[in-house]
Formats: C-alpha cells, structure tokens, sequence
C-alpha cells in the first residue's frame, strides 16, 4: 500500500515527529511516500534529521523528501497534515503583548479572543494561498488535515473559500474524557461519551457507564475531586451554570467567555499557576519559546537519544493517522472531528464549523446527527460563531471594518474594551502584524495614520496578572527531561496538574 502524505509546517517538531510515528505505526504504511515542507530551512532539516533517524531505526527503508518548496512537496500528495503557525512566535508574541495594554488578559490566544483572531488572520491568507497549490498540484481525492488554530476559522477558510475538502482535528475532546473517568473512579475506555459543539467549546452532552447515564453526577464528582477543584475552576463553574461540561482547558476556557478575566484583580480567584494551562497570563507563549529554544539549542542530544518506536501501544490520541487508516484499510475509527455543520447540529448555524462525533471506515467520513444542543451551551456556542464568521470573512476579503467588529462581538474583549480602545487596539495589531497580511495594505496605511496623528487613548504597560518569567537554556537543563517533554509534545497542556496546595 502506497501513497503520499505531505506535512506543512514541517517544522514543527511537536508535531510532526509524533504524527509520524502515529501514521507508520500502521503496517500496512511501511511503503508510503513522505514529504517536510517548511519555510525555515534550519528547524526543517533539524526535524527531517530526528525523523529519517527515527525510520532507520524501525527498519523502514522510507526516505523523506524535505524542501522548501511547498508545491514539490504537495504535488502528487493524497494525505496533507498542516501544522503551520504564521508569523511564528514573532507575531504570537504580539498576540498576547498588545491586548494587554488595553486589560485583555489571554492565556493562550490561539482561539478566539484578540490574539485568536489575529492569529486567524495571518493563517487565513496564508491558507487560502496553499489550497491553491493543493487544487493545482496534489492528488485529485486529495484530503487535507488541519492542526493549525484557530481550527474553526482555518477550516472554515479551507471548506467555503479554499476549494479543498478539509477536516479540523483537535486532542481537547479525548482530555476532557479522561477527566470524566477519573472523577467517577472509572477508566477512560468504560466511560461512553457524546461531545459535540465547536472547537474548544464542546459539551459532554450525554456519559454513561454500563447503559447507565451520569452526566446528572457530574457536578457533584468534579465538587468532590481535591485536584480538579483548583485546577480547572473556570470548567466547574461552567458546569455548575450551564449543566455540561466543556472540553477546554481551564485557561483556555477563560479567555472565550466574558466573566473569568474581566477584571484583572479577580484573574487568580479562577487560575491555577501550577501549570500554563490552568490560566497562566501568556501561558501558551512562554512554553512554546521556552521549547524552540530548548531543541534549537539541544538538538544534538535528541539524536543521542532513544528513536521513537512505530508500534500500535506507542500512538497517540491525535485522530489524523487513525483516519488514514481507516480510509486506507476499511477499519472503523470513531472520532471527534471538526466540519461544515450541514445539520448535524440542529440549531448551530449550518455554515459553521462544528466539532461532533464522526465514524470514518473504507466508505468514508460519517457524522451522525446530533440534534439540537441544549440552550445554554449553544448560546455560547453561537456567540463563538458569530465571531468566527466576521472574522473569517475579514480575513478572505481584507476587510478591516468586519475585523473591528471581531473584536466588538469577542466576549472577553467587549467585557474589557469601549469601542475606542477597540478600534485603537486593531489599529496597533494591524501595524505590528504588517508583514503577514497582505490583504490588509490599505487598512495599514491608514491605521499608521491615525496612530501618528496622536490624540490616542491612554494605554498602560501591562504584564498580566499572572504573567511568569521566560525560563533560559540555562534554567531548562536543570531538568532536562521536562525540557525534553515541553519541546516534543504536539500538545502542551497534557499535564495539567497543580503543583499549589
């Protein structure tokens, strides 16, 4: 069985070594043609090196085409798996920095929130460009495979404007599913789950155990649980006002709704600093520098060490090679997958992104019908699209004016911001974010203007009310197993316990 699977972003190394090992931990793949492409030539050919080791010493005779050259490496390909993050830590960092002088505090900012939909923008135009290289040069039933936050509004892109069949793929459900075992004292394989939603903000709907449903339990489980109780307040308190639980990470969660960090003096009364995760201010940021700098600088003892094994028992969670084999082979895979709604669920709009339950065998991708979602969480759920789909838009038709209106609908940035400091904050992200968005010329050049013409509204220099210091090289080698994990893991939030008592 052979056939090609390109990767773009290649060189992520989270990612990409892990969906790899996944992907050829399937026998039937042990003939399939590989392909990197990256933009940077060095974390490129750092990543290829770890990878071709890792296929030598399975005893695979694949050789990895990496280049540079998007549409070389696309060209032919029937799988693509996109992990790309446009601007890098760069513009992420601006993400995060600039809403903070206006009182937005975000843990992540990949998502929703400013950071989100800038993020959105800079990785919509980009998208758009590599699904007319995809249509052009990749194999005809070509299926692409998206990593890349904010997973809705790129997918969104990709299906209504980018002309690829594209599916959103996400880890958030399978965390959540393991919490919920946990809190009853039950494995994650005997507990029965039905999430559906949007991605980041989806609902365990329906939990049961030998036919019996717990989900009227839940509450009073996670209420009696001494870890989950400091670490994921926000969730519980979600729970506990909209009756199902969410899939999102505590500081993840607080940043898409407007009432946990409005207001930066009650910030730590719903945060846990014993990980990023739990509500960190910049969180996500500080891990992700903190390990690009770490396998930059330790690269040469990650080919010293032990290669990565391609066995069944050593796959991760991530759904993408379990699609693959399930189209390949005809094996029924059950999933949670991010699509075009069409229906599945009920009363979320029919055009937007929806994360459900989905099947996938030799037939194809299945997502049964989910119905309608209960009123509460599809009321949030509707605020999030409605977000999405402004800034989606914005970002296909450079339209500044749908931008600022992004912003004015976010939950969290019009619990904190007026109309002023919003229109001054799209200004300055516009201006500092200029090289990415090309679609944005004329709305920059006018920004510049205004942001030089002065008159402008007070801001403040604001770190966060949780913001930690970046760790050095030097700090990190003190335990360079933790170093290790932070820098290889597709996702950083896997632990999320509370070092605080």
């Amino acid at each position: 069985m052979s056939f090609k699977v390109a990767f773009i972003g290649a060189g992520s190394i989270g990612f990409t070594r892990g969906l790899l090992r996944d992907l050829l931990a399937v026998p039937e793949f042990h003939n399939v043609q590989v392909a990197f492409t990256d933009i940077n030539q060095h974390n490129l050919d750092m990543v290829t090196e770890l990878c071709q080791r890792d296929i030598r010493e399975n005893g695979l005779a694949i050789e990895i085409q990496a280049t540079t050259d998007r549409r070389e490496a696309l060209k032919d390909a029937k799988y693509i798996l996109c992990t790309i993050r446009v601007g890098g830590l760069e513009a992420f960092a601006t993400d995060v920095d600039i809403p903070l002088k206006y009182g937005v505090d975000q843990c992540v900012g990949d998502t929703l929130c400013a950071g989100g939909i800038m993020y959105g923008q800079r990785g919509i135009s980009e998208m758009l460009r590599i699904c007319q290289d995809i249509r052009e040069v990749a194999s005809p039933d070509v299926l692409l495979l998206n990593y890349a936050n904010p997973m809705a509004m790129m997918t969104w892109a990709c299906n209504k404007y980018g002309g690829v069949r594209t599916i959103g793929l996400c880890h958030g459900v399978q965390h959540g599913h393991k919490q919920i075992a946990e809190v009853f004292g039950l494995k994650k394989k005997e507990v029965d789950i039905i999430c559906a939603g949007i991605n980041h903000q989806t609902w365990y709907v329906q939990i049961r155990h030998n036919g019996k449903d717990l989900t009227g339990g839940l509450l009073e489980a996670f209420e009696n649980n001494p870890e989950f109780t400091r670490t994921e307040k926000v969730r519980i308190d979600m729970l506990r006002r909209f009756g199902y639980y969410s899939t999102e990470s505590n500081g993840h969660l607080s940043e898409y709704v407007p009432w946990y960090r409005k207001r930066a003096s009650e910030i730590h009364d719903w945060i846990d600093m014993g990980s990023w995760i739990n509500g960190e201010t910049g969180g996500y940021l500080r891990v992700c520098t903190e390990g690009r700098n770490w396998f930059e600088t330790d690269f040469p003892n990650w080919m010293k060490d032990k290669a990565f094994v391609y066995a069944s028992e050593k796959r991760s969670e991530e759904h993408g090679s379990y699609i693959i084999e399930g189209l390949e082979t005809g094996r029924v895979y059950r999933g949670h997958f991010n699509l075009v709604n069409n229906g599945v669920i009920s009363n979320l709009p029919n055009d937007a992104i929806i994360e459900a339950p989905g099947y996938v065998d030799g037939n194809g991708i299945s997502m049964p019908h989910v119905g309608d979602l209960p009123l509460g969480p599809a009321a949030v759920c509707n605020v999030s699209i409605s977000v999405q789909r402004l800034a989606v838009e914005a970002a296909v038709h450079g339209d500044d004016k749908l931008l600022r209106q992004a912003f004015m609908m976010d939950p969290l940035v019009g619990a904190v911001c007026n109309p002023k400091e919003i229109w001054q904050m799209v200004d300055e992200m516009l201006v500092a974010q200029e090289a990415w968005l090309p679609q944005y010329g004329t709305a920059i050049a006018e920004a510049k203007q205004r942001l030089a013409a002065g008159n402008l509204v007070p801001t403040r220099n604001y770190e966060g009310a949780a913001r930690l210091k970046m760790k050095t090289v030097e700090e990190m080698q003190h335990d360079r197993e933790a170093a290790n994990k932070n820098a290889g893991e597709a996702d950083k939030g896997k632990d999320r316990a509370s070092v605080n008592s």
